[in-house]
């Protein structure tokens, strides 16, 4: 069953990005994934089966409204 994964909610990855981060914020959802580094703002387009397996914790995107 396929993660509920919104725009603008944070990932956790289980392995890190080359600048040493594990978070990463969704920028795009679909059969695709853009996410971003939330530290060097690196942008990467990743498959939902390949995103879903490497996915360690989701943090969900919070409304301040």
């Amino acid at each position: 069953m396929p993660l509920n994964l919104k725009v603008g909610d944070c990932v956790a990855l289980k392995k890190q990005h080359p600048c040493g981060n594990h978070k990463f914020e969704i920028m795009r959802t679909g059969a695709d994934f853009i996410i971003k580094c939330e530290k060097c703002e690196k942008q990467l387009w990743i498959a939902r089966s390949n995103l879903e397996k490497r996915v360690k914790k989701v943090f969900p995107k919070e409304e301040s409204q």
